[in-house]
Formats: structure tokens, C-alpha cells, sequence
């Protein structure tokens, strides 16, 4: 009788935990349903006037942002710097309308450098017009680039953006 009772109660243990773990878990698909979350992190935008007039001062090229972008592009980040090696580089990214992205790269290092350190994999793809100036254009793996060597630098607008939307990107640069 006494194993029964021991048999009865280990029966009885193991149905507890059992409804108490359906409990547990209808209560968290509740708190999930009813609980908002985002699709993930919201993107954040910087200001960039500071750091433009500060590369502006610093750089050996004509450091170049745009004007007259719709609000719909959103600075995301900027950076200048100097390495080691000598190289200015000037850094300005976007989100595009379409929320892919797009960034200003300026260094006074050579094209095929630029190209190499921005474009992973990059084939060139022919030229695009740029307010009158033909930009070479590269496809990478990822990013693809519409680069243009300039007085004392190289301007690349890359990124995973159409080369329609590098190229309002590039035509707003002044």
C-alpha cells in the first residue's frame, strides 16, 4: 500500500510540473503578443556641420558634402582622420529614401586605393554622368561606386544604394 501511495504522489509530481510549465509558457506567449517590439534598432542620425568645417580646415583636397538633399536622406555617421601612412580620409554616410545605403569617401590617396578600401571584390562597370563629369563606376561583392579623382584627392560615393541614388548623391556634393 505504501508503494502505491509513493508511485500515486510520483504521478501526481510529474503532472504538476507538467501544468505548471503549460501555465509558465501561456503566460510568455501573452506578455510576447501583447508586449510591442520594433524590428530592430532605429537608425540614428548625426549632424555633421562640425565635423565638416573641422575636415574643411584639416584636409589637403576640397572636402566635399552635400546640399540640397530632401530630408528623407539621413546622416547616420562622419568621421576625418589622418593615418599613419599620410592619407587624409573623409567619411559621410547615409541612409537613402529607399533605406539602403550611401557614403561620401574622400581621401587623397590614389583611385585604385580608395576603390580597393571602400569596395570589396570591385569590377569596373563602366562610366556615369555626374553633373557633366563622367564618374568611373565599380560593382563589388556587396557595395557598388561611382569614383572621380579631383584636385589633390579622390571622391568615391558608394554603398549598397542604386547607382541612380549614388548618383543624386553625387550630384549634390559641393
Amino acid at each position: 500500500m505504501a508503494s502505491d501511495a509513493k508511485a500515486k504522489r510520483g504521478r501526481q509530481t510529474v503532472r504538476d510540473m507538467v501544468l505548471s510549465l503549460l501555465a509558465v509558457g501561456a503566460v510568455a506567449a501573452v506578455v510576447y503578443v501583447f508586449i510591442p517590439h520594433s524590428g530592430g534598432e532605429p537608425v540614428r542620425t548625426v549632424s555633421y556641420g562640425t565635423e565638416l568645417a573641422t575636415a574643411r580646415r584639416a584636409a589637403p583636397y576640397p572636402v566635399l558634402a552635400p546640399q540640397g538633399l530632401p530630408a528623407q536622406w539621413r546622416a547616420t555617421s562622419v568621421r576625418y582622420s589622418a593615418d599613419d601612412g599620410g592619407h587624409a580620409t573623409w567619411h559621410l554616410g547615409f541612409i537613402t529614401p529607399s533605406g539602403r545605403y550611401a557614403a561620401v569617401e574622400q581621401s587623397d590617396d590614389s583611385a585604385g586605393s580608395v576603390v580597393r578600401a571602400q569596395v570589396q571584390g570591385a569590377r569596373p562597370d563602366g562610366t556615369a554622368p555626374v553633373a557633366g563629369r563622367p564618374w568611373d563606376r565599380y560593382q563589388g561583392t556587396r557595395y557598388r561606386a561611382l569614383v572621380v579623382e579631383g584636385k589633390g584627392g579622390t571622391t568615391a560615393v558608394t554603398g549598397t544604394a542604386t547607382y541612380q541614388e549614388l548618383a543624386r548623391l553625387a550630384q549634390s556634393l559641393r
